[in-house]
């Protein structure tokens, strides 16, 4: 039995393992996001602060695992078998859980997942220990329920804190140094800088090391004891030291975002490592006790030992941080989180990666009216010198490809870390996810990155966000609560097999990510290429190139579409048209995708150009739709007819149809190559290729439909057989329609 115990402690560190892996990919949009988004070094650089960081919190770490020894249940009264159920059933949970927020790129707190996950799993071996196990102490004196509350309070506090700050702080910090900041830096360099170092020292000496070594020696508990006046030494030696750096040329704000990167790192892994490795160093803990007092009875050694504190040893938390070290700069996943985070405080258009919901569309509504209800009460000479000071035109960036300026990523870091801090002083629940996030949001709506056209966007993304924080915590308690019964009762046989389920997920999640980002979207770099220029003249040569290869790619799929929808049906093939049917879906995504990079590419372009190029832009994508919409209505009919094994064509028909199919899909293959090309010289021939066909499809229309008359007769092939003919004659319209477009749009041609 002990053996089988031992076997399952392995477990338990394999996928603490694992959970190091998921779970920094999901924490560090906390400490890179500010950095990445302001381009202030190149992402390599970035990495190493970050590790450097992690490597330092996690090997200075005292590594205190209360939480998961005693925080959430009361281990005096849980036997050994009971708690090692617990103990694994978490760890399962926990490193699927990460992995699913992970792929779809939304961050949240790794102390909810576990604190709710220890709180499931003790839940459900409370509820049978109270019914089926007799003399059972009571459940509150089983759980310790006030933890959690704790944390569903923490989620309050941290997003309305965090918002409101970032947003008041991040407008008073821009109508100091306005967008052009470069201009204003000689007047509030200094008091910013002193401000911005000593918030991140702060934080790196009283929450980054709090929990660390250092902690218990003389020095630092002085100066613990004297923090106000630490913090005003450090304010006033940073605040000469920034100016002085400012007259030597030396960038303070790429100085702030360095140290303020590290600082959040620090953190992160000397107090957050508890999350990934207290369970497994707890486990660790009850099976020597067990080992050495427990007798060989697993159902009968009550575990009293897990009520003494107890810290990790430094070479686990040493080796805990290097394999952080290496999921950070190794984890695709954890690029996808940071981009939720940039992509939503991005400043002026941006590839928008949610949808809109009632609930974004009221508050947006709500929000303008509001504002504009408490701007009619401030004096005319106010709202004027404000809008001068938040003028975002004179938008200073350290790279093209930027979101943001390195004025808001200074804000972003001082402000999380000097709010953590105060959080920690005042023994108040902040969770340095929500801190981080819900301060970038803040700042970047006190920015004006959220204008008219983006707002319902980017709030419905931070409502998302939002709500798989609560997701988080109620999926974690509820699958904890099945996966630990089902441990318990299972044994070893279930917890081996929930094993090779894990692996089995990590596998298949980590290919399918592979598989993903296998070499590089060209027509997401050529979209993402646009937004990142400031260039009106780089910007319209940029639509022309992504708009013709959208285009272009558009009409090759619709000669594929077409091609297998005929073929498919006139050969029975039914998988072959559920394959089409399928595609022509994905299509009609892209299609909604390439319309609202319509809308935010043509704003990029100058004002000369911006009506005649924005009006074929519409057109253009209007048309495509319309393309894609010829091709469902061609192929979900024929496929419900096979499916359905209806009567087929007439074997005239079927012939009729198989010798002029392949005239339109050549037709829109030239098309495609002229709009590709870009070169327009037999475009009147296409045009009379296109009349001459167009009048083909419509004769055989009408002699189908005089046939049908004479005889009376008209079953359901008959029926679709002149839907196909019809929408034909559209898609061959649409698809000459579309090179029009194209050619004038090209040309920048005003003429009719």
């Amino acid at each position: 039995m002990e053996t089988l115990y031992l076997i399952a402690l392995i477990l338990i560190f394999t996928l603490a393992i694992f959970d190091l892996i998921v779970g920094v990919s999901n924490d560090a949009v906390n400490f890179l996001s500010s950095a990445v988004g302001a381009k202030a070094f190149s992402f390599k650089k970035i990495l190493f602060i970050a590790a450097l960081g992690i490597f330092v919190g996690a090997s200075f770490s005292s590594g205190m695992m209360d939480i998961a020894r005693h925080g959430i249940f009361q281990p005096q009264h849980f036997y050994f078998s009971e708690i090692m159920a617990i103990f694994i059933g978490v760890m399962i949970v926990d490193v699927i859980l990460l992995d699913v927020f992970n792929s779809f790129g939304l961050p949240t707190s790794t102390t909810i997942s576990r604190v709710f996950e220890l709180l499931g799993g003790a839940f459900a071996l409370a509820l049978y220990k109270i019914y089926m196990i007799p003399n059972t102490p009571s459940f509150g004196e089983l759980i310790n329920t006030e933890k959690a509350i704790s944390v569903i309070f923490a989620i309050f506090l941290s997003v309305a804190i965090a918002f409101s700050f970032g947003t008041i702080v991040q407008f008073l910090v821009r109508l100091l140094f306005t967008f052009d900041f470069k201009k204003k830096m000689k007047y509030f360099i200094g008091l910013f800088g002193g401000l911005s170092f000593s918030s991140i020292i702060y934080f790196i000496l009283f929450k980054g090391l709090k929990g660390s070594v250092f902690a218990q020696a003389d020095w630092f508990k002085y100066l613990l004891n004297h923090s106000t006046e630490v913090l005003v030494i450090l304010f006033i030696a940073f605040t000469l030291l920034s100016q002085l750096c400012y007259f030597l040329k030396l960038n303070v704000f790429k100085a702030i975002v360095a140290i303020g990167t590290f600082s959040l790192a620090l953190a992160f892994a000397g107090n957050d490592l508890v999350n990934f490795i207290g369970v497994p160093l707890a486990a660790l803990s009850s099976y020597q006790d067990f080992s050495l007092n427990g007798g060989g009875a697993p159902d009968a050694f009550l575990m009293k030992s897990l009520c003494e504190s107890a810290a990790g040893q430094w070479w686990i938390l040493s080796l805990a941080g290097v394999v952080m070290m290496f999921a950070l700069v190794t984890s695709k996943k954890a690029h996808n989180v940071i981009q939720t985070s940039v992509s939503l405080s991005a400043q002026g258009a941006a590839d928008q990666a949610f949808g809109t919901n009632p609930v974004a569309r009221a508050l947006v509504r709500w929000s303008h009216s509001t504002g504009e209800f408490f701007a009619k009460y401030l004096p005319r000479k106010w709202r004027i010198w404000m809008e001068l000071r938040r003028d975002d035109s004179k938008l200073t960036l350290e790279d093209d490809k930027a979101a943001f300026d390195l004025v808001r990523a200074s804000v972003n870091l001082m402000l999380a870390s000097l709010l953590i801090a105060a959080g920690t002083a005042f023994k108040l629940p902040l969770s340095t996810t929500y801190v981080t996030f819900m301060v970038a949001m803040g700042t970047s709506l006190a920015d004006k990155a959220w204008g008219r056209d983006t707002a319902v966007y980017r709030i419905s993304g931070v409502l998302s966000v939002i709500g798989g924080w609560f997701f988080t915590a109620f999926a974690a308690f509820t699958s904890s609560f099945f996966i630990c019964l089902l441990v318990y009762k299972g044994g070893f046989v279930v917890s081996f097999l929930l094993f090779g389920l894990v692996v089995f997920w990590l596998l298949r999640s980590t290919f399918h990510e592979k598989k993903k980002n296998k070499g590089v979207n060209p027509a997401e770099e050529r979209y993402l290429n646009i937004l990142s220029t400031n260039s009106p003249e780089k910007a319209a040569t940029l639509v022309n190139s992504h708009f013709k290869e959208a285009w272009g790619w558009l009409l090759v799929h619709a000669e594929d579409r077409y091609r297998d929808i005929i073929n498919g049906f006139l050969n029975g093939d039914l998988n072959l048209l559920r394959k089409t049917n399928r595609l022509i879906d994905e299509e009609k995504i892209s299609v909604r995708q390439l319309k609202h990079q319509g809308a935010t590419c043509s704003q990029k372009m100058e004002s000369s150009i911006y009506l005649t190029k924005s009006f074929y832009l519409y057109q253009g994508n209007d048309c495509v739709s319309d393309i894609v919409f010829n091709l469902d209505r061609i192929c979900d009919p024929c496929l419900q007819h096979i499916d359905n094994h209806f009567t087929p064509l007439s074997k005239r028909r079927q012939k009729d149809l198989d010798a002029f199919w392949s005239q339109i899909t050549d037709f829109i293959e030239d098309c495609a190559r002229t709009v590709f090309d870009g070169n327009f010289e037999k475009y009147d021939e296409l045009k009379t290729r296109a009349l001459e066909i167009g009048a083909d499809v419509v004769a055989r229309r009408k002699k189908e439909m005089s046939s049908i008359q004479e005889k009376e007769i008209a079953s359901g092939a008959t029926i679709l057989y002149l839907t196909i003919l019809y929408e034909t004659k559209s898609l061959i319209d649409k698809s000459m329609y579309l090179t029009k477009v194209c050619k004038k749009f090209l040309a920048n041609d005003n003429s009719k």
